[in-house]
């Protein structure tokens, strides 16, 4: 249930912020929180465009772009354990509140 609230509060802007509190952030309504290295390549998302994020057992999906549910883009992250979701729901959320505080 706790997990469903904060994707809620994710998905419909709650809590997400207007800049982002660490080195990597731009202004003018970034939040970049970081992901991982994709080939190499260092990889950031914006929280601000975060339509909604879904966790299970193993998968942690982060749907965000698009005008419309279902029209954007996503990324899907493994996990190990539930508990390793949380605990990476809970990160992001800190770093929403901590945008939204500057």
């Amino acid at each position: 249930m706790l997990i469903r609230c904060l994707s809620l509060l994710l998905a419909f802007g709650l809590a997400l912020p207007t800049h982002a509190a660490n080195e990597w952030s731009g202004n003018g309504g970034f939040c970049l929180y970081p992901l991982p290295e994709d080939g190499g390549k260092r990889r950031y998302i914006n929280l601000n465009i975060v339509q909604y994020v879904e966790v299970d057992k193993d998968e942690l999906k982060i749907v965000y772009g698009g005008g419309a549910l279902g029209s954007g883009y996503d990324i899907k992250l493994a996990l190990k354990t539930p508990d390793e979701g949380k605990a990476l729901l809970d990160e992001l959320s800190r770093v929403a509140r901590n945008c939204a505080a500057k």
